[in-house]
Formats: C-alpha cells, sequence, structure tokens
C-alpha cells in the first residue's frame, strides 16, 4: 500500500485494498514513518482488513522501540480480529532518530528493547497478566500468540538477536538485486542455525518498483525522498540505481529474489496511481 504519497483519499485507499484481494497476490503491506507526508501505517491496515477477504495483512515494519509493546500488542490482536487471523507482524528499530524524537522515544538502547518488547507482545497474546492486580489484557485474537512476527533486520547482530524469538526475516535490499538478499538471507539461515534451531527463517524480501506513467522519474524521485535522511549524495546515488521501472524490469527483480531464496516478496510502489496495481497484476498473471 503507499503510504508516502499525497491526496490519498479513502476511496483510493479502499479502493487499492480490494485489487489487491482480488488480485494475484497473496499479501497486502504498508510501513510506519512518523516525520515526513506520510499516512499512519495501524489505520491504513485496519480499514484494508476490513474490507478485504483472503490476503494476509503484514505490518512491514513496527518501529517497536518508538511505541508500547502492550498497546502495541493490543493493535495487533485487534487487527487479527478484524481480518479474522490474517495477521503477520514485522518489526524492528528503524533508523530515523527524528521519528523518535517526534514521538518522545528514546532512540539509545532500542535494539535491547525489542527484544524485551517482543517477550512481552507475546505474553499479551497468551493471555498473561502483566503485574497482580492487572487484567488481561484483550483482544484474544484468532491466532492466539501464535501471530507470526518477523524481524527487520540485515546485520550480523541484529539477526542473531532475532533468531532467539523471530518467525523469519523481513531483509529488504529494496533494489531487487539477488547479490543483497542472497547475502541476507543467507546470514539470517547461519543466525538460525547457530541459535540451535531446527527450523528454518521465512524469508520476505522487498524491492521498490513503479508502473506508473513516467515511472522511471516517479521512481526514483520516491527513492530520493524516502533516502534523503542519509545525505544529499547517498540519496541521489541511491535514486539513480533504480531500474525496477517497467514489466521486465520488475519479473526480473521477482526472480532475482526467488533465487535468493525469498518465501515472500513485498513490491513497494513508487506512487498511489492504480496502473501500480492493475499493471503489476496483469504481469504477475
Amino acid at each position: 500500500m503507499p503510504y508516502m504519497v499525497r491526496d490519498y483519499d479513502r476511496e483510493r485507499i479502499l479502493s487499492w485494498a480490494r485489487k489487491i484481494d482480488q488480485g494475484p497476490f497473496d499479501s497486502l503491506s504498508c510501513g510506519e514513518r512518523v516525520t515526513g507526508h506520510t499516512y499512519e501505517m495501524r489505520t491504513i491496515l485496519a480499514a484494508c482488513a476490513a474490507v478485504t477477504e483472503r490476503v494476509r495483512i503484514i505490518p512491514a515494519l513496527y518501529v517497536l522501540p518508538m511505541h508500547s509493546a502492550v498497546l502495541s500488542a493490543k493493535e495487533i490482536a485487534t487487527l487479527d480480529v478484524i481480518s479474522n487471523g490474517r495477521v503477520g507482524v514485522t518489526v524492528g528499530v528503524g533508523g530515523r532518530e527524528k521519528d523518535y524524537r517526534a514521538v518522545g522515544a528514546p532512540f539509545e538502547r532500542r535494539h535491547e528493547r525489542l527484544d524485551q518488547q517482543v517477550a512481552q507482545m507475546r505474553r499479551v497474546w497468551r493471555g498473561e497478566t502483566l503485574f497482580e492486580g492487572c487484567d488481561e489484557i484483550g483482544p484474544r485474537s484468532p491466532q492466539g500468540d501464535r501471530i507470526p512476527v518477523y524481524a527487520g533486520a540485515m546485520g550480523p547482530k541484529a539477526l542473531a538477536r532475532a533468531a532467539k524469538w523471530a518467525d523469519g526475516v523481513y531483509g529488504a535490499s529494496m533494489a531487487g538485486d539477488r547479490e543483497g538478499s542472497e547475502w541476507i538471507f543467507s546470514a539470517a539461515r547461519a543466525a538460525w542455525q547457530a541459535a540451535g534451531r531446527a527450523d528454518k527463517p521465512y524469508l520476505i524480501g522487498s524491492f521498490w518498483y513503479s508502473l506508473a506513467p513516467d515511472a522511471k522519474s516517479a521512481l526514483r524521485d520516491y527513492v530520493y525522498d524516502y533516502m534523503k535522511i542519509a545525505g544529499e549524495g547517498v540519496a541521489r546515488q541511491f535514486a539513480d540505481s533504480m531500474v525496477r521501472h517497467s514489466p521486465d524490469a520488475i519479473r526480473q527483480g521477482i526472480e532475482n529474489l526467488r533465487a535468493a531464496g525469498a518465501d515472500e516478496v513485498l513490491l513497494v510502489p513508487a506512487t498511489a496511481h492504480y496502473d501500480e496495481v492493475d499493471r503489476l497484476a496483469e504481469l504477475l498473471v
């Protein structure tokens, strides 16, 4: 779902959700940012859950250390109720210090807080009371405490931490290249093995794309806006490297991530133009 665009009204939000549910897609997702012109992830996904019947609903991702773990657990369980058990949530620490500052959350020790928060969310979903005299924090979701939790992680340290509590990894190189995703996925599998886990991580890849009119410029403008936090030079270089703005290039990006070992690919549109979802559906059939 687009969430960084302007003039994104009720009709377009709900139409996008319905088109995704009726198309050749498995999941519907939305990201989280606070500063900048963005729409709020939880509200969009709740609306999408209410007007869809089939696709999974995947927040990607909750920047969990910016928020209360208890309220986040309550939100996610409620979303699972609305969707009738279709939620899988991605959590991570993010990298935008200004977002933390805007909501009054400390940026320091966010990795440690994330570990603790995931454990606390599981306690809430199990129906445990958090302290003496505390009522159970509902609602009970259709999936109970087994709502899948994926870690938005890429580095060795973050993956080692995730291997202790995550069901999988959202490791996004965002360029649609095989090499970047392959490195992340290999590191994730190694982290799972090092943690003594018998299961394998569910691997989610992602990349930016556009099929809107003037797709090349739309994609590069979007990526520049997203990456400008890293500085003018980095943002421009990253934006100029984007190539997933034609059907053939997008198909190749999907094949790259499949070859890298992805179990699922989240495709992130540069605009809210209906061509982004309609033409994407056509090329996937």
